[in-house]
Parts: C-alpha cells; sequence; structure tokens
C-alpha cells in the first residue's frame, strides 16, 4: 500500500512539473527586475556611448529610368545585337552599372585619389595590414620568411587604384524598383555632399558609357559594312558577267519558252508513239494468225480475223443467200434444170468473190502490218530525238537557274548591306540614350546609419531579454526549495510553518532569547503560527512528542526546536530533548556546562532523570542536553531505554520537542522517530537542494512514518514581498503587515 501511494505521489509530482507554471516565471522576473533593470540599463548605456562616437554615414539615391525600347530613327536593332524587350536585357544593364568599368570612370571623373575621407580609410587600412604583417612575422618566426618584392611606380599606382574602385563598390548599391524600369542609385560616405555627388556621377557616367559604346558601334558597323559592301559589288559584277556570257555562248533568248515547246513536242510524240505501238499490237495478232496457214483461201475465210471483216461478211451473207437459194429449188428442179444452172453459177460466182475477198484482205492485212511497224520504228527515233533535244535544253536551263539564282543573291545581298549602311550613317549622326535620369540625388541631412535611436531600442529590448533569460536560466539551476509552491509541488509535503531570517552575525548562532524580544515581532509570530499549525494536527490532544530534523547541518533545526520549545512553553508544560548524541548544540546554546549529564546518561541509566534535567527559568521550559559523548550514539537510541524514557516522559509533560541529527548525516533521527508522535522537516529556503530532501523524506516513507510537516526556515521576507513567492502563507498569518510595523 505504501509502494502503490508512493507511485501515485510520484506520478502526480511529474504531472504537475509537466505544467508551465507562469505565475512563478512572473515571480523569478518580478524578484530579478531591479537587476535586469540594472543589466539593461549598463548594456545600453555602453552602446549608447560606443553609437555616439561612431562617424555618421549618409546615404544620396538618384533614380534612372531605362527605357525598354530605344527611340531610333531607323530600325538597327540587327546591326547592335540587342533586344531592349526581354528580361535579361534590363538584368544586363542592372550589371553594367554595378561593373568595375563604370566604377573606374566615376574614380577618374571625380578625382576620388585626391579625396581625403579615400585617402585616409586607404592609409589606415594599408597601415593595418602592415601592421599584422609584421606582428604575423615576429610571432611565427619558425615559418620561412619571404622577402616581398617591392612594386613598381606603375604597379604601386594600378594597386591604389584597384583598392579605390573596391572601397568605392563597397558602399555603391544598385536596387532595381519591382515591376518597374526603375533602378535605384544609392551611395553612402561620411560626407553627404559626396554621397550625392557620386550617385548623380554613376548614373551620368551609365549614359555616356552607353552612348560611346553605341558611337562606337555604329563606328565599326559602318566601316565593316563599306568593307563587305566593296566585296559583294564585286561579287555581283562577276556572277552577271557569268551570265551574259552564257547567254551569248549557248545562243538562247527564251530559254523558258524554248524548254516548254520541247516539252510539248516530246509529249506529243509520246502519244504518238503509244497509239502506234497498240495499232501494231493488233496488226501483229491478225498477221501472225495468218501467216499460221499454208494459203488456202477457205481456211483464211474461217479465220475469225477474216470473219470479222466487213466486205468478208457481206460476201459470207451473199453466199449464204445463194446457198440457200440452191437448196430450194434443188426439192422442186433437177440439176439440169436452168434455174438449178443459174443458181448453181450464181453460187459458184460468189464463191469465188469470197476467194478473191480474202486474198485481197490478207494482202492489206500483210500491207497494214508493214506500215504500222514502219510507223512506230519512226516514231521511236523521233521521240529519242526529242528526248536528247530536251535534256539538253533542260541542262542548259539547270545552268541559267544557277547563275541567275547567283546574280539574284548577291543583288539581295548588296542592297541589303547598302540599306543598312544608308541606316548606320543616318544614325551615326543622332546618337538616343537607353536611359534618361529620373530624380537626381540630393544631399542628405539625416545620417542613413548608424541608427541611434533604433540600435538603442533594439540594445535595450535585447538586454532586458538577455536579463530575463539569465535570470530564468538561474532559477532554473536554482535546485532550492524556495515556496510554498515548491514545498507541496516538489516534495509533495505539506506546507506546516515559515520562519523568516533574522539578521545576526554571520559566524554566531541566532541569540537564545529572541523569541521573546519584542521587536523581533515577525519571528515570534511565525513560532507562534508554527505552534498553532501543530495544535491543529492534534485535537485531541494524545500526540505530545514532536520530531524536529533535517537534510543536512546549518539548516536551523536546533534555533526551531528551541523556539517552538518556548512558544509550547507558554502553553503547558514543555521539555526540550536534545538527540543530536553526535554533534550536541542545545548546552551551548543555553549556556549548560559539557558536563551536564543528558539524554545518553539517562537511557545508559548512569543518572537520574531530575540529575538530566535543566529547568530553563526564563522560558518556563526543562532542557534535557545531550549528555555525555558516546561511542555508540546509535545503539543508544535503538535500545528499550530510549522508548522508556519517552514513555516515562509524555506522563510528566504536556509537550515534548526533541532535536535530532540531520537524516543524511546519519540514521538517528530515523530511530528516534519510532518513539515520536509529529514529524517535523527543516528545510533551509533557497538553499538546501531539491533531491537532498526528497531523499530525506524518503527515508522516513520507507518504515513507514509521514512527515506532518515541512518548516521553511530563514526566509528572506524582503524577497518573499518583492516576488510574492510565498503569497497564500505568508499573508495569510498576517507576516506582511506585521512585518511593516
Amino acid at each position: 500500500m505504501l509502494s502503490e501511494g508512493n507511485d501515485l505521489r510520484t506520478a502526480q509530482q511529474d504531472a504537475d512539473d509537466d505544467v508551465i507554471d507562469l505565475t512563478h516565471y512572473f515571480r523569478v522576473i518580478n524578484a530579478s527586475k531591479w537587476r535586469i533593470v540594472s543589466l539593461a540599463g549598463i548594456v545600453t548605456l555602453l552602446v549608447a556611448l560606443v553609437v555616439l562616437s561612431m562617424t555618421p554615414i549618409y546615404q544620396a539615391t538618384s533614380s534612372l529610368l531605362i527605357e525598354s525600347e530605344e527611340t531610333n530613327i531607323v530600325s538597327i536593332e540587327q546591326v547592335y545585337g540587342l533586344d531592349a524587350s526581354k528580361k535579361e536585357y534590363f538584368e544586363t544593364q542592372y550589371e553594367i552599372l554595378k561593373s568595375r568599368h563604370i566604377a573606374e570612370k566615376v574614380v577618374d571623373k571625380l578625382n576620388l585619389g585626391e579625396n581625403p575621407i579615400f585617402t585616409q580609410y586607404l592609409e589606415e587600412e594599408s597601415s593595418l595590414i602592415d601592421d599584422a604583417k609584421t606582428f604575423l612575422k615576429s610571432v611565427l618566426t619558425f615559418l620561412p620568411q619571404k622577402e616581398v618584392e617591392p612594386l613598381s611606380a606603375e604597379e604601386a599606382a594600378q594597386q591604389r587604384k584597384e583598392q579605390l574602385i573596391s572601397l568605392f563598390s563597397e558602399n555603391l548599391s544598385i536596387s532595381p524598383v519591382a515591376n518597374t524600369q526603375v533602378v535605384k542609385i544609392s551611395y553612402m560616405s561620411e560626407s553627404p555632399k559626396l554621397a550625392a555627388q557620386i550617385a548623380n556621377t554613376v548614373a551620368d557616367v551609365y549614359i555616356e558609357n552607353y552612348l560611346e559604346a553605341k558611337f562606337d558601334m555604329t563606328s565599326k558597323a559602318t566601316t565593316w559594312l563599306n568593307d563587305s559592301l566593296a566585296g559583294l559589288r564585286n561579287k555581283l559584277e562577276v556572277s552577271e558577267r557569268k551570265l551574259a556570257d552564257f547567254y551569248e555562248r549557248e545562243q538562247v533568248v527564251d530559254l523558258d519558252g524554248v524548254v516548254g515547246l520541247a516539252s510539248e513536242e516530246l509529249q506529243g510524240l509520246s502519244e504518238q508513239l503509244l497509239e502506234a505501238e497498240n495499232r501494231l499490237k493488233q496488226t501483229q495478232i491478225i498477221f501472225e494468225q495468218v501467216q499460221d496457214f499454208n494459203g488456202d483461201p477457205a481456211e483464211l475465210a474461217d479465220m475469225p480475223a477474216v470473219q470479222n471483216h466487213p466486205s468478208v461478211q457481206n460476201v459470207k451473207e451473199a453466199e449464204l443467200l445463194a446457198e440457200s437459194n440452191v437448196s430450194e429449188l434443188s426439192k422442186i428442179y433437177g440439176p439440169k434444170h436452168q434455174k438449178m444452172i443459174s443458181a448453181q453459177a450464181e453460187l459458184a460466182s460468189i464463191k469465188q468473190t469470197l476467194i478473191n475477198q480474202v486474198r485481197s484482205l490478207i494482202s492489206g492485212i500483210n500491207s497494214e502490218y508493214r506500215q504500222a511497224e514502219s510507223q512506230v520504228n519512226s516514231l521511236r527515233v523521233s521521240v529519242a530525238r526529242a528526248k536528247e533535244e530536251y535534256r539538253k535544253l533542260t541542262t542548259l536551263e539547270s545552268k541559267r537557274k544557277i547563275l541567275q539564282r547567283e546574280v539574284d543573291t548577291n543583288q539581295q545581298l548588296y542592297d541589303s548591306f547598302f540599306t543598312r549602311l544608308q541606316e548606320t550613317s543616318e544614325v551615326e549622326g543622332f546618337e538616343t540614350a537607353n536611359a534618361r535620369v529620373l530624380d537626381k540625388a540630393t544631399i542628405p541631412l539625416i545620417p542613413a546609419k548608424p541608427k541611434k535611436s533604433l540600435i538603442l531600442a533594439a540594445t535595450l529590448i535585447l538586454s532586458l531579454g538577455f536579463g530575463v533569460f539569465i535570470a530564468l536560466v538561474l532559477d532554473f539551476l536554482n535546485s532550492g526549495i524556495r515556496s510554498v509552491d515548491d514545498v507541496e509541488r516538489k516534495l509533495g509535503q505539506r506546507m506546516m510553518g515559515l520562519i523568516p531570517w533574522q539578521p545576526h552575525k554571520k559566524k554566531e548562532d541566532l541569540p537564545l532569547r529572541e523569541f521573546f524580544d519584542k521587536s523581533n515581532h515577525t519571528f515570534s509570530e511565525a513560532i507562534r503560527t508554527l505552534r498553532t499549525s501543530i495544535q491543529l494536527l492534534d485535537l485531541s490532544g494524545d500526540k505530545k512528542v514532536t520530531m524536529v530534523t533535517s537534510s543536512v547541518p546549518k539548516e536551523g533545526k536546533t534555533t526551531v526546536s528551541i523556539n517552538l520549545a518556548f512558544a509550547m512553553g507558554q502553553l503547558g508544560k514543555t521539555l526540550l530533548i536534545d538527540a543530536d548524541l553526535r554533534k550536541p548544540s542545545v548546552a551551548k546554546r543555553f549556556d549548560l556546562p559539557g558536563f551536564q549529564p543528558g539524554l545518553s546518561n539517562l537511557i545508559a541509566g548512569t543518572h537520574t532523570l531530575e540529575e538530566c534535567l535543566c529547568a530553563d527559568t526564563a522560558s518556563n521550559i526543562d532542557v534535557i542536553t545531550a549528555g555525555s559523548s558516546s561511542p555508540n550514539p546509535q545503539e543508544l537510541l535503538l535500545s528499550d531505554g530510549f522508548n522508556t524514557v519517552i514513555e516515562t516522559l509524555k506522563a510528566e509533560y504536556d509537550h515534548i520537542i526533541i532535536d535530532t541529527a540531520p537524516t543524511q548525516a546519519v540514521s538517528d533521527a530515523i530511530i528516534v522517530s519510532e518513539s515520536c508522535d509529529t514529524l517535523l522537516y527543516i528545510v533551509k529556503a533557497d538553499a538546501t537542494n531539491e533531491k537532498l530532501v526528497s531523499s530525506g523524506l524518503e527515508r522516513f516513507m520507507r518504515i513507514g512514518k509521514r512527515i506532518d510537516g515541512v518548516i521553511l526556515n530563514q526566509v528572506d521576507i524582503k524577497k518573499a514581498g518583492s516576488t510574492y513567492a510565498y503569497t497564500g502563507y505568508y499573508d495569510q498569518y498576517g507576516y506582511g503587515a506585521q512585518s511593516g510595523s
């Protein structure tokens, strides 16, 4: 059960630790407010002295408007190779403004090498560098010492100029205005007049530099165009001469028309040849069929090609009619009848006509084939001749086109370069700038830096913040118990009482009768409050024995024990026992002799109770000192004699206060607690380590003894009043009012 209770208390304590207590931080800051303010004041004062000693720097700014499109009389962008409509154009102009070339021109134009501000800075810088080199050489003697070759006058002048340009560029700033074509040119200097002069000069030099570059490009373009134009003129003349020679040599006037006629003639002959070849193929078929027969007209007449001929078809029809007539007459008449003889004669005549017609047709077919073959051969020769003529004309046309194209190309180049030359010549005498000054820089009246008010305000704020940070860090590192909240939150114990710190000599104890001193009403009231708290724990009056202990020596447990006994003595018969048998201090505080018998003698039985009791008539209490020193004090406290003594004394006294040894030194307090009814734990405010106190309390909890309350001792009342660290406990008992009286 005890272990579970400890775990619950630990868990609750961890949960409380996770909660950020802003009130606590406010109290910490409030307690250190004068130290924080003092730190901030000192730091701000020191910074103010430094700022006031700083040389004021002035900044002058001029505005330059860079045109996106140049106002040209004629268009010659191709000559310059610039496209002012692109973003890269403006970026390029910004870089030109920041370039070393512009800086060098401004330095030369304003003769800054003779300006006292620049010369003084260069001399100081050179002196510092030389001193640093000399110091390093004197210190690092083990390094090889290389002699520096002296610079020539020209090299020294160039080096000085480079330093001037670098110094100039460091203080120059070019700032384009977003979404505009305006750029701000700013310069910072100790001299406001020089700052304005340089800002304006940079703008002027930039415009002059552009005009110079444009003039140089125009001059170079004109020279290059003149040289190129002469060469192009020669090429044009040569190409024209070649074309004229070609016409004269080939004796052609309208070559395009001749080629067209040749093309049409070749096309016509090709068509005729195709038709003739088709006829030849048809005639050749009939001719070859005729050649396959032996020349019998009857057989030839049966050939399809012959039968289909119109003249043969007519004879065939006549033959059929004659045969039909003979057949009809043969049915009526005999062979020798005149009609039969006439019909037979007519049929024979028709057949002879058919044979003659076939022979004539065969002769015509042969003649037609020979004629078609001859025509095809003739057309083939004509087509071949036309093709050859057309090829010659085409070749001539290609040569003419090549020569003409060369002439046209050279003519176009010549015309283009001549036009550009005329444009460049026109522009050469009329140069326009790509930028203009929008606002000139004026002489500044207020320094740009240092911004004294801003620096001092920032210093004050930062130093205040740093002071607060230091206070919080010190508070975090301080693990002492300083308030009621610490007792309840860190230790998990009940606050029983609060004893204010009383002024006294550092190495001396608090005066014995401090409780009865009316001038120390605050201290006395605190003891009485403690007494009341103890009485509220025992409303039945059964708890008579109260033990007082602490974690380590010098926490004031003996002082609290003595004064608590004084307070209890006002209510009833009270006994104060010094149970710290190792380092007793009660006898000394009451000016009792060292040989005075006490608790150790009483336990050992060497002396009686009357011999060990010492009555303090001034406070109306009895005192039992530690007695004679013992080699084994822990064995005495563990003996039954100690319990017997306590039980005996409980019958005689209303209140018994026992002062014991510190818990972290020895275990005597643990033993004594077994015979006590109330356990009070003294903690020196803002001094004893939290872990040390927790360790001491845990020792009692291990044996099942509960600490009835923690007494916060030696509390600084002034600190309590300023930080409200004890609000809710200190004011509850009226300490503030009493301390103010």
